[in-house]
């Protein structure tokens, strides 16, 4: 296949890149910078393109069997209202860019993989949600994910899959090596109450879930990409400690985070518990369904 990946320099893009170039694929980088890699390190089966020259080149993305977005700015920012502004923009002005180069294409993929994420469904602590769940407007992240939605539905393509990501545990990005920092210090526990749920998903079923939604024509629309089970927060922290041998012990109240992180605090302080109804449904199976199994594989690698 000939595959095109916006945002294929971060966390989620590099792992799919590399997973898709050892399968024989031909990938097709879009960035914001191109890599500066020495010509013998340069390999035959990717290319980078900028946005610029995605705009002014388009022919260069003809024939593609697909093509995934997983370019936006991160929510992990100070939310002032220029860093609100920023978060919403990037991600509207990436999807424009794609539905730009969707209209001056003759030869258009058959399939868009457009990022989206669990914020939609806003917060509980006693529901769960699945693709079937209404978007709930209740905070700054489902506000700009519905915008984020909104603005995919726009691109003109036959199959469109809008894939609502959850936390991606692996080693190389995301928020694990974050989440693991207190435990190293010695300082792990809680976080608030405890209570609130962390839908989460190891970073080789995100890639094998983004492939398989691609190579099944009959998978499209909302798609969540969590494991089958969610953990509540005091849940996540104990299986660290026990994986990591380190104490869990020392809980960070809702109050000092919120004083720390402001509005953003809320990410940590609440939750959703997502089912992934419409991946399992269509037969996917997930390599490390429990998060224990994830956390250690996480660390033998």
């Amino acid at each position: 296949m000939r595959i095109a990946i916006c945002g294929g320099t971060g966390f989620i893009g590099q792992a799919l890149s590399k997973r898709w170039q050892r399968d024989g694929h031909d990938v097709i980088i879009v960035t914001r910078l191109k890599p500066e890699t020495p010509a013998h390190q340069i390999k035959k089966q990717v290319s980078y393109l900028t946005w610029d020259e995605m705009k002014s080149h388009p022919e260069r993305l003809e024939d593609l069997d697909a093509l995934v977005n997983l370019a936006g700015s991160s929510l992990s920012q100070r939310w002032t209202q220029a860093g609100k502004q920023r978060i919403l923009q990037s991600r509207q002005r990436t999807v424009s860019a794609v539905a730009d180069l969707m209209h001056r294409l003759e030869h258009k993929p058959p399939v868009i993989l457009q990022a989206s994420a669990m914020a939609i469904y806003g917060t509980s602590e006693q529901a769960t949600f699945d693709e079937e769940s209404p978007a709930t407007i209740m905070d700054f992240p489902s506000e700009v994910v519905l915008q984020w939605e909104q603005a995919a539905d726009r691109i003109p393509v036959d199959r469109l899959i809008k894939l609502r990501i959850s936390v991606v545990l692996g080693n190389q990005g995301g928020a694990l090596p974050k989440m693991l920092l207190p435990y190293k210090l010695g300082v792990g526990g809680k976080i608030g109450s405890g209570k609130q749920w962390l839908s989460w998903i190891h970073i080789d079923d995100i890639v094998d879930l983004i492939d398989y939604c691609i190579r099944h024509r009959d998978i499209s629309g909302a798609v969540n990409a969590a494991s089958p089970h969610a953990v509540t927060n005091e849940e996540f922290g104990r299986c660290v400690a026990k994986v990591y041998h380190r104490p869990h012990w020392l809980p960070l109240p809702a109050f000092m985070l919120q004083a720390i992180l402001g509005e953003m605090s809320l990410i940590l302080l609440k939750g959703q518990r997502i089912l992934p109804a419409k991946a399992l449904r269509h037969g996917f199976q997930f390599r490390y369904p429990e998060v224990t199994g994830a956390l250690q594989q996480i660390k033998g690698s």
